[in-house]
């Protein structure tokens, strides 16, 4: 197997500080869907600013650089033990060159590891092997402003009136919003899980936000409710970084589990408006293409 390090440090250094387009698109234009002057408008003229400086000086987006989560996808036969190895030293150096802040800190002690190590799940690596010669590589880095507004209800809802249904859903989904303001660096991207227990749960919610903001949803019920979701969020009012404005969310994604009959949870992972995900694909002749 290769070492893939040096490619892996280009992922990082990429996603930490460079929008991904489609990202990019929607913020533009939602900048124009805020009145001139108002201060819904300047925040996100800020925001663009800040993306161009971070693309032209290599550096981060936000200074909060977030929790690395890797999913990687394998062909048989590759060690996920040498995978987990060269995404770690990619991580490390990552974090000398300052494209990451030192974020991992001992629960116990409060000590900073320094190097954005810490046990075995910092940085959370997903491996899944997968049919075929081709190897992904997919990179997010999740803020902690945005990780703190992320919340799982269970339903039926009492308080809300939320049965278990997708009428239940939306109402959940429209309160997790409506609760967080502009805690999370509004405008953010919802990434929804209906079902599963409740590890499982955020674990797809947070997976369904690696999806390109122009990706349709397959189920046409729940591409319709995404829709619903992101128009009815962002007549809230809330606006980029709570200001007010036409602008609270930029897309919504939903995913479906099976779950037990006893346990119906939705699941909100609430992505700030640094939106940094990106892709490394190894090809057969042993090239990288990024996303």
């Amino acid at each position: 197997m290769p070492d893939l390090t040096q490619s892996i440090l280009e992922l990082v250094r990429l996603t930490s500080t460079d929008l991904p387009p489609d990202v990019e698109k929607v913020l533009h234009q939602a900048v124009e869907r805020e009145q001139p002057g108002s201060a819904a408008r300047g925040a996100l003229e800020t925001v663009i600013k800040n993306v161009e400086l971070s693309r032209k000086n290599s550096t981060p987006i936000c200074q909060d650089t977030g929790t690395p989560i890797f999913y990687v996808h394998h062909p048989a036969g590759c060690s996920t033990q040498e995978l987990r190895s060269q995404i770690e030293a990619a991580v490390v150096e990552a974090t000398r060159k300052t494209y990451l802040r030192p974020n991992s800190v001992d629960s116990l002690t409060g000590k900073n590891s320094g190097n954005n190590l810490g046990g075995s799940h910092f940085p959370s690596i997903h491996f899944f092997e997968e049919e075929g010669d081709t190897l992904t590589i997919d990179l997010m880095l999740k803020g902690g402003g945005c990780e703190n507004v992320g919340i799982q209800y269970s339903l039926p809802n009492s308080q809300l009136g939320a049965g278990r249904d997708l009428a239940g859903v939306r109402k959940v989904v429209l309160d997790a919003v409506f609760k967080a303001q502009g805690k999370g660096c509004a405008p953010g991207v919802l990434g929804v899980a209906i079902g599963g227990d409740r590890g499982t749960s955020y674990l797809a919610s947070k997976e369904v936000l690696f999806q390109k903001l122009n990706e349709s949803n397959p189920d046409p019920e729940l591409a319709a409710l995404e829709i619903r979701l992101t128009e009815e969020a962002n007549q809230l009012g809330i606006g980029p970084m709570g200001f007010g404005g036409e602008t609270t969310v930029l897309d919504t994604k939903i995913t479906a589990l099976n779950r037990l009959p006893a346990c119906y949870f939705v699941t909100i992972s609430y992505m700030c408006w640094a939106y940094r995900r990106r892709k490394m694909t190894v090809l057969t002749d042993g090239s990288v293409k990024y996303e």
